[in-house]
């Protein structure tokens, strides 16, 4: 079965990648946003700063070590950001969806909370494991989703994979 939300956890994850590294501005973050789907949005340094802020509060799922942990920071993050679920359609064609935020046009931060949280915890209650990780490469940090089967990853792309076996194996010889 496909993963339901694998959308909006990609989505977070990418949000996460711009929002995390110095200085975003807010054309990268409206490309990203537009990218997944979501209608053009003009932002502001301010939307930039509180959605830098809602992603290191979301950059805490994602350096959980094990499912507790996980569990528990999204359950904070539910608390603290989520309303109510709702169903919505946003008249926009994109159909009937879950939403936890409190309204279609809240505040960003809350928004991508809300949002990428519920993703993350239906991945979870999916897999039965931890959402994503950060990557084990010193050099790199960046978080990625296990959405996938198979064996866990510990890097966010082949290429920090290969990096780090390449210095591992010059260090060796």
């Amino acid at each position: 079965m496909a993963f339901p939300h694998r959308d909006s956890v990609q989505r977070a994850v990418d949000l996460l990648i711009v929002l995390l590294a110095p200085a975003p501005g807010p054309a990268a973050v409206a490309r990203v946003l537009r990218d997944h789907g979501e209608p053009e949005h003009s932002l502001s340094q301010e939307d930039v700063a509180e959605l830098r802020a809602a992603a290191l509060r979301l950059r805490e799922v994602f350096a959980a070590r094990d499912v507790v942990s996980a569990a528990s920071v999204l359950n904070a993050l539910f608390a603290e950001y989520a309303g109510s679920p709702r169903l919505t359609d946003h008249e926009d064609g994109y159909g009937w969806h879950l939403h936890t935020d409190a309204a279609d046009d809240g505040p960003w931060g809350a928004w991508l909370v809300t949002s990428s949280a519920l993703g993350l915890a239906s991945l979870l209650a999916e897999r039965q494991d931890v959402p994503g990780g950060l990557c084990a490469s010193p050099s790199c940090g960046r978080p990625f989703a296990h959405t996938g089967g198979g064996s866990p990853r510990r890097y966010c792309s082949p290429r920090c994979a290969t990096r780090e076996r390449v210095a591992a194996h010059r260090a060796r010889g």
